[in-house]
This record gives C-alpha cells, structure tokens and sequence, in this order.
C-alpha cells in the first residue's frame, strides 16, 4: 500500500514518535510511506529512514486557515498522481485537511485520536474523523464514544508501538555515572520525569512530593526533561519550597534513551493521559514506575506488578511510593523487570504495524 501520513509538524513530542515507530513498522512490512508536513527536528531522521518527506505550510492551530488549503492543493496532485491507497491523519488541522483530500481524490482517510480533545462547537459542525479512528488507548476510545457521540463501531484501539529492543541495549551499555555527569547531575538516586511542561502533566504534583522525599532521602534529585510554557512557573516553584538545589530541567530530547539510563525511579503524574510514551520508554528500560490513575496508564500499570499507581494530585501518595521504591532496591527491580517484559509482549512496533495496516485494509474495502 501507500499511505500518506499528515501531520502539523514534527517536532519532538508524543505524535512525532509515534509517527516514528509507525513508518518503520510500515516499511519493513513492504509498504509505501509519504510524510506531508511543516517539518521540524525530526524531519531529517523521517528521511533517513526512507519515507518521502514532503513540505507544506500547514503550521498553525486555526481549523480554518489560508494553510490548509495551499496544503491541500499540493497534496491533491500528490494523491492523484502517487496513487495514494490511505490518507492518515494525526492532528485536528490535518484532519481537517485530510477531509478535503479525500472528498477531492476519493480516498479513504482516517485519523489516529492521539490524546483527549475539548468539546467545541467546531467539532460538531466538522467532525472530520474520517472512515475509521484509531485510538490509542481503551480510556481514548471512551472518550470519542462518551464526549462525540461516535460510534464504538468506527473505533478501533490500536497501541503505540515501542522499539524495546533499542532502549534494552542503550541502558545495557550506558555508563550511569557519564550520563549524570553530563547532564550535570550528581551523586544520589535520580527521579525522573519526560514530558512537556503542561499542567496536565502533574509536574508540580512531582515537585511538591519531591520536597517530601528530600526529607527522607536528602541525596535524591528529580530530573525533568522536555520543554514547554511551564518551565518558569516551575523553577518558581521549586525556588519557593528550597529545593532547587536538588531538581535539574533540561529541554526535550530527540532520543531519550540517552537520558533515561539514569533514572532510578520515572514517574508520571498526570492529571490525563492517552497513553503515555514517556512512561512506556521509561519501563521498555526496566525502570520502576509510578504513575497516577488515569486514562491510559492504567493500561500501562499493574499496580504492585509492573509499577506502582497513585491518586492524581496526592502529593502525599506520590511521595510515599517514591520514597518506597529508593528504599527498595529489590523492588525497583522486580517492577523494572516486570514492566520491560510487559512492553516487549504488548507495545511492538511490529505489531503496530500490522494492527493499523488491518484498518487501512479496512477502509479501502468499504
């Protein structure tokens, strides 16, 4: 088949990755991959891989935009002339541009539901969800059922795939005291977090419960890698309870598997998650997790199996399961290990792969 992937951009984040995981997946079953967007960090590695990278002005967050149609007119021609088979969506503005497309060349599209979208009027008017949506996540698919009214019929779940392959051998060979010494960390246990730096995430739920864990285990130092319009209201924070001593941001990365090797415990707090690829990266590692109990990381988490569950906004839990986990070598592991196995079995890009290849057939045959 060849299928075209959409996307706003590809900058470093959650739907970058998987669209990532997703080419490779594709193309090593033998298909076709063609990637239209504005670009960004990523773009250069999209290309290595093979897929056919093509540029257009589609940056912007406005559903009706002066963009999207430029777009369109250069991606109608594309359509026609490559005999594209599926058009895939992956955000709300390509979707939206994905519907123009295929009401011009008679395609088939359809979008991937990468996360929780608010219940705007727009949404009703031009729902734009194409043939078929694929959700990432049980608690994702609910969320289109429950707050758009769609029809569990058209929803397919269909998981993030992992390269845990890759995250294996990188934490087998990185030496934990050059990491740290590189990232500018010291001596001590590390408590991690990758993420933007959105209030959604629960960053500040991690700090407040990292002061806690301070006063039990002084060495400790929390770690917070990605980027986002937080990043002062945070520091602010960590200033105001005396411990900024002891956390460390860094921006986002474009692999973080470089970064996740120090990390003796990862944690996710969010207040609501799809899925989450940090959190899924993070046990692909053999990292003792902890993470709230929301949407799709209770997916994710067995609590006491492959990591431990808290409430969202209980610092006081959070804190506690920390401090336990720091305390516990031997427990650190056995979840570590627990949940390397549990990805390796469940979240393949192999197996991404030919899930969404089966919806693409799917659609064609309508």
């Amino acid at each position: 088949m060849k299928i075209l992937l959409l996307s706003t951009h590809l900058n470093i984040g959650g739907i970058s990755s998987y669209l990532l995981s997703l080419s490779k997946g594709l193309k090593a079953k033998g298909h076709e991959v063609y990637l239209a967007s504005s670009g960004g960090e990523l773009a250069e590695t999209f290309r290595v891989l093979g897929v056919e990278f093509i540029p257009i002005p589609i940056k912007t967050k406005a559903e009706v935009h002066p963009k999207i149609l430029f777009s369109f007119f250069k991606l109608a021609k594309l359509v026609k002339a490559e005999k594209i088979d599926v058009i895939h969506a992956n955000t709300r503005v390509t979707q939206v541009l994905a519907c123009l497309l295929s009401a011009n060349t008679r395609q088939p599209f359809i979008s991937t539901c990468h996360g929780f979208f608010k219940r705007r009027f727009s949404r009703r008017l031009f729902p734009c969800w194409g043939k078929k949506v694929i959700a990432i996540s049980e608690s994702v698919k609910e969320h289109l059922i429950n707050d758009f009214r769609l029809e569990e019929k058209y929803i397919t779940v269909v998981h993030n795939g992992i390269d845990v392959e890759r995250f294996i051998s990188q934490s087998l060979k990185a030496a934990k005291s050059q990491v740290k010494q590189r990232l500018g960390l010291k001596d001590g246990p590390v408590v991690g977090i990758i993420a933007r730096l959105s209030d959604v995430k629960g960053h500040s739920y991690l700090i407040e419960a990292m002061k806690q864990v301070l006063e039990k285990i002084p060495q400790a130092q929390l770690l917070i890698v990605g980027s986002g319009k937080m990043l002062d209201e945070l520091s602010r924070l960590t200033a105001d309870l005396k411990i900024e001593e002891s956390v460390k941001f860094i921006p986002s990365v474009a692999d973080t598997s470089e970064v996740l090797p120090v990390m003796d415990v990862f944690v996710m707090p969010s207040l609501n998650e799809g899925l989450g690829l940090g959190l899924m990266e993070a046990m692909s590692c053999g990292i003792a997790v902890v993470g709230s109990y929301v949407g799709g990381i209770k997916a994710l988490i067995q609590d006491g199996h492959t990591g431990l569950l808290v409430r969202p906004k209980k610092v006081k839990e959070l804190a506690e399961a920390i401090t336990l986990l720091l305390r516990d070598e031997e427990k650190r592991k056995s979840l570590g290990k627990n949940a390397q196995i549990f990805i390796g079995n469940n979240f393949s890009i192999p197996k991404m792969a030919d899930e969404t290849a089966w919806v693409y057939e799917v659609v064609r045959n309508v």
